[in-house]
Parts: C-alpha cells; sequence; structure tokens
C-alpha cells in the first residue's frame, strides 16, 4: 500500500480473498463445530459488512452447517457492538455465535491501512467446556465518535481523545458493576479489550493493568491481524483462550457505544479442545499485491473477461439441490458402499437405491486430476478446477482456490465455503477446495 500510494507505513494486515465475503468467513470460523453443532439452540451472526440487506444471512450459515430446521438465526448489523452482542445472546441460550467482518475504508485512510477481515466462532453449552461464562456486564452512552452513512465506503471518525475521554467514563462505571456483581478484580489473570478508537485501547490497558494486577497482554503479533470490526471481540477472546490455562479468570471487554464485559473461567476442558491456535493461522496467508486487493473490492476496475456474462444463479435450481450446494451432502450406497456426490437417485456401481447420507465436511481429499484455465472468467485467473478424491470415498469437481501455483494430482486439500459469480446482487455460494495447513507448511506447491 505505502509503495503504490508514496506513503510511510509498516506492518501487514489481513485481506479476505476475492471469493470471501463475511458469510463465507463465518462458515469457515464454524466449521471445527460441525459435528457438535447439532446441540445449537440458536445462531447468532454478527457483522458491520452483510452480503445481503433485507435477506437473512445467517440462514446461509446455518445451512451450510446442517444446523436443526427449528432453531432461530439473527442477523446482528450493523453497529461494531453487534460482536459482543452476538457472544452474550448464544451465551445465554447455549447458540452459536458467528462474528465475521470485512473493514475497508477510503483509499490510503487510516482505516484501509489498519483494518482486517476475518472471522470467529464460539458454541456455548453445557457439556465439556473450555471456558464458563461467570457473569457480563454492559453500559451505554450515546456519543460521537464513528459513523458510517450507508452509501459511504469508509467510516467518519470524532476527534480521538474525545471518544477516548467517553470511553474511559463508561469503563469505570463498567468496572464498579462488574465488582458489584461478586467479581475480585485480582482474580482476573488474563484481558483484552477491543476497540477502533485506538487511543481509548491504550488507556484501558493501562487501568485494567492496575485494576486487575494481571499481566498486560502482548498485542504486538496481533497487530498483523489489524481491526476486524465486529469481530474483534471474537478473535480477542480465542486469543486468551489459546494462552489460557486450566482455571484461569479471563476478562473480555468492548468499547462501542458504551461498554461490555464478559468474565469466563477456563476449565480442564481447555486443553482437549485447542487445535491451531490464532496467531499460528496469522502465518498461513499468502502476499498480495495492493493493486489486486482494489480490484477485488471493485474500487477500480478491472478488464471484462472477453467471454459471455455469467448466467444468474437460480433460485429454484439452488433450492432443489441445497443439501449439496450448501452442505456437501452425498450418498453412501446401503449395498456395495460406494460414496457419490451428489445424493444419485441410483448408485453408480451396483444400480442399487437405497443410501445412507454423508458428507463431505471436514473431510481431507487428495487432487485426482487438475486443470489450470486462463482463459474462463476469473476474478482472480487463472482459474484452477480440479477432481478431487475424499479419504472416505467419493469425488467432486470443484474449483480451486487459495492455490499457489499449479496444483499436483495426491496434492491434500478440504472443502471451503466460497462465493462463485455473484450476477444482478444474487451471491451464488458454492464449495471449493483449497490447500491444507499441513500442506501449505510443507512448501509442497
Amino acid at each position: 500500500m505505502a509503495a503504490a500510494l508514496g506513503q510511510q507505513a509498516r506492518g501487514v494486515r489481513t485481506v479476505a480473498a476475492y471469493d470471501q465475503d463475511t458469510t463465507t468467513l463465518g462458515v469457515e470460523a464454524a466449521l471445527p463445530f460441525l459435528d457438535a453443532c447439532h446441540s445449537a439452540n440458536s445462531l447468532w451472526f454478527a457483522t458491520t459488512a452483510p452480503a445481503y440487506l433485507d435477506k437473512t444471512n445467517a440462514a446461509t450459515v446455518h445451512a451450510a452447517l446442517q444446523l436443526r430446521p427449528e432453531i432461530p438465526v439473527v442477523d446482528l448489523g450493523t453497529s461494531l457492538r453487534g460482536g459482543f452482542t452476538a457472544l452474550a445472546a448464544a451465551a445465554r441460550d447455549g447458540g452459536l455465535a458467528v462474528l465475521a467482518d470485512m473493514r475497508g475504508g477510503h483509499v490510503g485512510g487510516a482505516d484501509e491501512r489498519d483494518g482486517g477481515d476475518g472471522a470467529a466462532a464460539f458454541l456455548f453449552g453445557d457439556d465439556d467446556v473450555a471456558a464458563e461464562v461467570v457473569t457480563t456486564a454492559s453500559v451505554t452512552s450515546e456519543f460521537l465518535d464513528r459513523w458510517r452513512s450507508p452509501s459511504d465506503n469508509g467510516s467518519a471518525v470524532w476527534e480521538e481523545r474525545f471518544g477516548a475521554d467517553r470511553y474511559r467514563e463508561v469503563l469505570e462505571h463498567l468496572l464498579t458493576q462488574l465488582i458489584s456483581q461478586g467479581v475480585d478484580p485480582t482474580s482476573v489473570t488474563r484481558f483484552a479489550v477491543a476497540s477502533s478508537n485506538g487511543r481509548a485501547v491504550k488507556s484501558a490497558y493501562t487501568r485494567l493493568s492496575a485494576w486487575t494486577q494481571a499481566v498486560k497482554p502482548d498485542t504486538r503479533r496481533l497487530a498483523d491481524l489489524g481491526h476486524v470490526g465486529a469481530a474483534q471481540p471474537g478473535v480477542l477472546l480465542a486469543d486468551l483462550l489459546d494462552a489460557a490455562e486450566e482455571s484461569e479468570m479471563l476478562l473480555l471487554i468492548t468499547l462501542a457505544d458504551g461498554a461490555d464485559a464478559m468474565v469466563l473461567r477456563t476449565t480442564a476442558a481447555l486443553a482437549s479442545t485447542r487445535t491451531r491456535t490464532l496467531r499460528s493461522r496469522l502465518a498461513e496467508g499468502t502476499a498480495i499485491a495492493y493493486p489486486q486487493y482494489l480490484v477485488w473490492r471493485g474500487r477500480v476496475a478491472g478488464e471484462r473477461p472477453r467471454r459471455p456474462d455469467p448466467e444468474r444463479p437460480s433460485a429454484p435450481f439452488a433450492w432443489r439441490n441445497r443439501d449439496y450446494k450448501f452442505a456437501l451432502s452425498g450418498g453412501r450406497c446401503r449395498e456395495c458402499g460406494a460414496v457419490s456426490y451428489p445424493l444419485p437417485p441410483v448408485c453408480h456401481k451396483c444400480r442399487a437405491e437405497k443410501f445412507d447420507v454423508v458428507t463431505g465436511l471436514g473431510q481431507c481429499a487428495r487432487v485426482v486430476t487438475a486443470t489450470v484455465d486462463h482463459l474462463a472468467f476469473s476474478p482472480s485467473p487463472p482459474l484452477v478446477s480440479a477432481v478431487v478424491q475424499f479419504g472416505a470415498g467419493g469425488r467432486i469437481q470443484c474449483e480451486l482456490t487459495d492455490v499457489d501455483g499449479s496444483p499436483a494430482v495426491g496434492d491434500e486439500v478440504v472443502p471451503t465455503f466460497r462465493r462463485g459469480v455473484s450476477v444482478d446482487g444474487i451471491h451464488n455460494y458454492i464449495w471449493k477446495a483449497r490447500p491444507t495447513a499441513a500442506h501449505r507448511e510443507s512448501g509442497e506447491k
């Protein structure tokens, strides 16, 4: 960015790929809960950059995760406070909170430079929990700190010191409320503060370090993430859980049009639920050029492909094929065990007509054959298509995404929920495949 605009700047920020939006980011974050999602009593989706207005974006997340049809799904937008609201609401009824955001801004501005794209998801329940919610608290205060009109590309910000002073006041009110609810400040071992006001965050860290006597968290590595808007409370909570041990007291605070707090106590099950950490995931990305980012976001118009325009996705077709389209469902023949995607009318091997439902989600697959197409339409050419074989059987033909170079036969990939072409405002959500983290770390192409 600095080189392209002739500015002085250091560091990095996260950027969603051309085929991602907040809905697909949310699905990606929640996929680790796939086997446990059946226990969720609700779904709360928070973002300031919804893929659709009027339509419920959480319904697409619901379909991709194969949640029970009778649970309610709710979109929480479009304020930065929605991320904490999703966490608090899901905690109260044993629901699934999905926080996802894509932050941009005016070209070359502070929001574009310091923002980020990301998502986090949390499943709340009663059994084998990594942490227990001790209490929550909230204080609301109306003042002008950050705002954006629906037609604006970026936010407007009042002088930062004014907002920092107001947040300092509501933070004191919030801490008093926590004490009145029985929270012992000296029992807090780790804390994090989420806010788009950088001065307020620094002030809050200083105040909380004295209030709790806990060690001030090291946020330098998370600076590579950037501020991810409504998802910021989620990624900070994930980082707290990554670093915590059993029986620690964690404090998460959000400063946005007031102040919110959630206090959690970690349990013995924390270690068993931990997989890859947030900070390790930050090292998995690949660098892109700033002009490419502008093209992906539609800020710069690239050359139109010399091919017919893509057809508009069909609502009836999507409905008839919803199980495969959104949840990657297929069938395993009860007679011979052959797996087919999508669910076929008859088995391609023994011609039997009875199947057990299977899904490709959560499985690893291997590339059987691949084609790099330099002529087909793609916002990030060339288009890479492949046939992949799942470990539990069955093959699908799909696009590959996030690939570096030409894929080879035998490369390990996993399904990833992405967006195909968008025509007339209709987003064609599909399942693609991307290289696994282990494959990337090995240096294979």
